[in-house]
């Protein structure tokens, strides 16, 4: 059940998926709903703990997400809501969702990665990326991805907790010096 996003406890959702197969698996980035989920790892603010969901799952994936008063995510509308329409008619869109990197590309300019914006802003690393996560799925290593995926989980978590909390995220320039993203109308 949603609840008010004015009320002291809202039910936030982090949430961050991994595939089974690459965009030149399925014809190119056009073809996203094809990738077909591999492992999907929210965290409730509600309930205070991690969930894990696999391709059997993507239906209870999505009522956790329904039910959320508010989805937070990294590219979340353009890749994990795109994969997950593939299982639903749902209109995930129209999910309150905040998109950390629409909000940084909108006050930059220009895209980071969320490797980038954690090892500046919280002195950490992502543990793998997407590729590796799709070699692990040819493997058959479904919990190396289900630890990646909820490392990223985490890691969007903190910062946008960081972001709430400090006003700002940082990111290293080209120049090699630290800047700050502006987070305060977030």
């Amino acid at each position: 059940m949603r609840r008010n996003l004015n009320s002291l406890d809202p039910n936030i959702v982090y949430f961050d998926l991994e595939t089974q197969k690459s965009a030149s698996e399925v014809g190119g980035w056009t073809n996203i709903r094809r990738m077909r989920l591999a492992v999907g790892v929210t965290y409730s603010t509600g309930s205070g703990r991690y969930d894990t969901f696999f391709e059997e799952d993507a239906r209870a994936l999505v009522e956790e997400l329904s039910g959320a008063d508010l989805v937070v995510g990294f590219n979340v509308k353009r890749f994990d809501y795109t994969v997950l329409s593939h299982y639903t008619a749902v209109p995930l869109r129209q999910l309150p969702t905040f998109d950390m990197l629409e909000h940084v590309k909108r006050t930059l300019g220009f895209r980071l990665s969320l490797d980038a914006l954690a090892r500046a802003t919280l002195n950490e690393a992502k543990s793998a990326d997407g590729m590796q996560s799709l070699q692990w799925w040819k493997e058959g290593r479904i919990d190396q991805i289900t630890e990646y995926c909820r490392k990223d989980v985490e890691i969007t978590r903190r910062l946008h907790e960081y972001a709430r909390e400090h006003g700002h995220l940082l990111y290293d320039s080209r120049d090699g010096r630290k800047r700050r993203i502006d987070t305060r109308h977030w």
